[in-house]
This record gives structure tokens, C-alpha cells and sequence, in this order.
């Protein structure tokens, strides 16, 4: 398509990354918000909404040469409702002179800024947008419905302390004493979910003086109390921190209904520890990073107990000034921590780390089971193993565990199952074979088959014996 020439007050279709085009208005940035480096943009308020994007030249189309093709593509409900209020702006403006303001959808509030990914310009016609993706609706159209989410008491020493801003924050009852080393940040820092990981992480955090404010995304578990959404702690929290399972727990986190997106503004911290794959960390820092926040991912390796110990290590990458900032939680939640240069690092190198981990433990479980069907001990085995080169507490812990029997997770099965299959496609993805990890993963997949998911991974051992 030929380039067309774009000036301020022009009606436009605007693309943001991977989401459908949507009609908007170029205007002109707030004051404090720099135009980003690099290729052209303009600054886009979006129509039916309070959005507002910095736009890459590339990912705009004029509106009226275009709206029929984007009104054959796109069939939500609100994706009509914003083209009805750009036929109302028409209207309005029809027969004046005067620039008239988008009309502001009073059920929705939001600022992005910031650059955004190049995407192609393909519009599917095959696959018309749905009103139902909660993904679309959310990065334009900000929720204001808030669900019942709950805030998971982290230990008996714990207090919930009420502000006068209405946010909840949960300190530790002797967090005026500084523990160790560690000079507690006095910045306000925020926690989402309370996982195996998550709780050990916060417990740390608070024995160091932190003031944490959390949220837990599991309203059923014992001893919750009715709490706040991820954009509110993230809206009151100078930098955020979050721990949940896989890539969809950790878009629906950012890109859902009440999520951390609502609560990004400029300056906004969001450290994500999850272990995702390096797609899933780069989407969700274009989309902070958008708004004019500052994202890091730091995901952590390490089990329960090394969580509670506070002894984790932490693989960090991404925003380096960030990094520095977030000291004093990593020295209170880890006994190390790397910085891995820009965002997908620490992803690759994390999966990696329980690529190399998962495989050792179905060797383990196999080299276990091969003991007791040849008439050996498995203790002996144990034994031996503990007296050489590969003697590790990962190792004695993990055979405790089967040779007593007991499966109580302190690494879930289905997670390192989740962490093979990642490592597996980001070798698939440079052309790298990785036979060991494949062939470790068909086992972990059979362990889930026979139910042991929620089970510790050394749980794989009764895939060798059923």
C-alpha cells in the first residue's frame, strides 16, 4: 500500500500489536509524555474508550478509505459501539470549524504510552474478531467490574493493616527491626500470587521490613480474606511482583479483566517471576512498556523450602535500572541473583536450568526402579550415589521422597512437566535437538496421566512402576 500522509486531528484505524484494528483520533500527547525513539508515530485517542497509544506510521490506515473493510472484519459489539461513536463525532462536527474532542466513555479509564511492537497489517477474514475475547476487550476497553479476589494470609505473624487509601497491605508484626543486611527498600512494593513460591517469597520479604501489599488469584483457599484486583496493587505499589504457574496464568495476570495493565502508569514497576517461555515474557513487557511502565523478568529457580529459606537464585533480564531497584527483594527473597541483558534471556536460560533439573529426576526415578526389578537395594543405590560426584541435597531429598513414599509437593509434577515441553519448543524454534528432555517429558506425561499433577515431580517414579 502506498504511504498516506497522516497529520494531527486525521480520523484513523489504529493496530496495536497483535490485537484488531480500532478507530481512533490523532491528538496530541499529554505534556510529560515523550514521543519514543525510532520510527515515526503519532499519538492515537481511541474512540468508545479513554485509551490513548503512541502509534507506530505503519500500523495506521485513514479511516473512511477503510471502514468498510474493517467493518466486515470486526463484528464485536463494542467494536461497533466505537464505530457508532465515530459517526457521532462526524456528525457533531459536520458544518464547524472547530476541532471537537472524542466523547469519553465514562465506564472506562486507561493511559498507554509507549511503543509498540511492527505487526503486519493481515486482517483475517476467515476469523472476524470476537466480542467475547477478554484479552481484545481488556487492553482497550478498561473493566471497572471488580470480582471477589482475596488476599491469602501468609503466616501467623502476619498483620492486615488498612490504609487510609483503602488498599490493604500486609505486614510482618515485628517489620520495624531490620533483619540481617538487608536495608529494606522504602518503596512500596506489591505481591500477586501465593503459590508454593509465592508465599515463601512474600514471608521474606516482610522478615526484611518490606511493606507488601498482595493478591492471590485463588479466592477459595483457606484463611483468604475478600481483597482488592491486580491493577489496584499495582496502581498503589511503586513496583510489583508476580508468581503464577504458566504463559496463560501470566497473560490472563496482565491482560485480564481488573489486571495489571489497568493499574501501569508511567513509571509503574512490574517484575514478573513466573517461568514462561521468552514469547510470552516479550508480549507482556511490549504491553507495560506501552503504557510507560518498566518491566522485569526475574524468574527464580529453586523449590518451597528454598522459597521459605529464602535461598533462591534468581535469573533476572530486561529493565537494568529496575533490576538495581528491586535489591533489597532479591537479597531478602534469594542468596543470588543474575542479570541476563534484555527481556527472553532469563525465560530461555530458566527453562534450561529445568530442562537440565526434570531430566535428572526421571533419571533418578529410572535408575531407582531398574535397582529394585534387577533384586538391588535402593538405599545401597542411594548410598553410592550420596558418596560420589553426583552427591547434592536435590538428589538425597528426591529419593527420600520415594524410597518413603512421599509425594507432598515442593516442586509440582505438571510444572517441570510444563517447564520440558517449553525447553523442548525453544529448541525446536533454533533447530536444536534435544532427545534427553523429549524423552524425560513422555514419562512426566505418563506420571500425569496417572494423576500425580499436584504431586512433587519426584512423583514420576510411578510411571516406572505401573
Amino acid at each position: 500500500m502506498a504511504a498516506v500522509s497522516l497529520r494531527l486531528g486525521d480520523l484513523v484505524w489504529g493496530k496495536l500489536g497483535r490485537y484488531p484494528p480500532w478507530p481512533g483520533k490523532i491528538v496530541n500527547p499529554p505534556k510529560d509524555l515523550k514521543k519514543p525513539r525510532g520510527k515515526k508515530c503519532f499519538f492515537v485517542k481511541f474512540f468508545g474508550t479513554e485509551d490513548h497509544a503512541w502509534i507506530k506510521v505503519e500500523q495506521l490506515k485513514p479511516y473512511h478509505a477503510h471502514k468498510e473493510e474493517m467493518i466486515k472484519i470486526n463484528k464485536g459489539k463494542r467494536f461497533q459501539q466505537a464505530v457508532d461513536a465515530v459517526e457521532e463525532f462526524l456528525r457533531r462536527a459536520k458544518g464547524k470549524d472547530q476541532d471537537l474532542s472524542i466523547p469519553e466513555s465514562s465506564t472506562v479509564k486507561g493511559m498507554m504510552a509507549g511503543p509498540m511492537a511492527a505487526f503486519k497489517w493481515q486482517p483475517n477474514v476467515s476469523e472476524p474478531v470476537k466480542d467475547a475475547d477478554p484479552h481484545f476487550h481488556h487492553f482497550l476497553l478498561s473493566q471497572t467490574e471488580k470480582p471477589a479476589v482475596c488476599y491469602q494470609a501468609i503466616t501467623k505473624k502476619l498483620k492486615i493493616c488498612e490504609e487510609e487509601t483503602g488498599s490493604t497491605s500486609i505486614q510482618a508484626a515485628d517489620s520495624t527491626a531490620v533483619n540481617g543486611s538487608v536495608t529494606p527498600t522504602d518503596k512500596k512494593i506489591g505481591f500477586l500470587g501465593l503459590g508454593l513460591m509465592g508465599s515463601g517469597i512474600v514471608s521474606n520479604l516482610l522478615k526484611m521490613g518490606h511493606t507488601v501489599t498482595v493478591w492471590n488469584r485463588t479466592a477459595e483457599k483457606e484463611g483468604a480474606r475478600l481483597g482488592r484486583t491486580p491493577a489496584e496493587v499495582v496502581s498503589t505499589c511503586d513496583i510489583t511482583f508476580a508468581c503464577v504457574s504458566d504463559p496463560k496464568a501470566a497473560k490472563d495476570l496482565v491482560l485480564g479483566p481488573s489486571g495489571v495493565l489497568q493499574g501501569i502508569r508511567p513509571g509503574k514497576c512490574y517484575v514478573d517471576m513466573s517461568t514462561v517461555d521468552a514469547d510470552t515474557v516479550t508480549e507482556l513487557a511490549q504491553v507495560i512498556v506501552s503504557r510507560g511502565g518498566r518491566f522485569l523478568e526475574a524468574p527464580v529457580s529453586g523449590n518451597q523450602q528454598l522459597s521459605n529459606d529464602g535461598m533462591l537464585v534468581i535469573l533476572a533480564a530486561g529493565d537494568r535500572g529496575l533490576y538495581e531497584d528491586c535489591s533489597s527483594c532479591f537479597q531478602a527473597m534469594g542468596k543470588t541473583s543474575f542479570f541476563l541483558g534484555e527481556v527472553g534471556n532469563a525465560a530461555k536460560m530458566m527453562l534450561i536450568v529445568n530442562m537440565v533439573q526434570g531430566s535428572f529426576m526421571a533419571t533418578i526415578a529410572e535408575g531407582l526402579t531398574l535397582a529394585q526389578v534387577t533384586g538391588q537395594s535402593q538405599q545401597t543405590l542411594l548410598d553410592i550415589l550420596n558418596q560420589g560426584q553426583l552427591a547434592s541435597i536435590f538428589l538425597d531429598q528426591k529419593c527420600q521422597n520415594i524410597l518413603q513414599g512421599n509425594f507432598k509437593p515442593d516442586f509440582y509434577l505438571k510444572y517441570i512437566q510444563k517447564d520440558l515441553r517449553l525447553a523442548i519448543a525453544l529448541g525446536d524454534a533454533v533447530n536444536h535437538p534435544t532427545p534427553m528432555a523429549a524423552a524425560a517429558n513422555e514419562v512426566y506425561k505418563r506420571a500425569k496421566a496417572l494423576d500425580q499433577s499436584d504431586n512433587d515431580m519426584s512423583a514420576v517414579y510411578r510411571a516406572y512402576i505401573h
